[in-house]
């Protein structure tokens, strides 16, 4: 299986909203490598870091699931190479 090393940006404009980004990360976990989230509480809004390996689709989905809520945008950045996994 080809994996990607990806970081997926994620800012939340709409505090109500933080519980399905949440839940939608969650639901990935097992993709996720590390995550920061930095409250930029001057502008109101939440900057969030996600660094993820999986297969791209995988990667597409999840950003594409979180950009569709409400109030968040998102966005992935993609490494240059793929990495081949032993299934197991």
């Amino acid at each position: 299986m080809d994996t990607r090393i990806a970081i997926i940006g994620i800012i939340v404009e709409d505090i109500d909203s933080t519980g399905v980004v949440n839940d939608i990360l969650h639901d990935y976990s097992m993709y996720v490598i590390g995550r920061m989230g930095i409250p930029y509480r001057e502008q109101d809004i939440n900057v969030i870091s996600i660094a993820v390996d999986a297969p791209s689709d995988v990667i597409n989905t999840m950003a594409g699931k979180l950009g569709k809520v409400p109030g968040v945008s998102a966005k992935a950045m993609y490494s240059g190479a793929s990495i081949q996994k032993e299934q197991g």
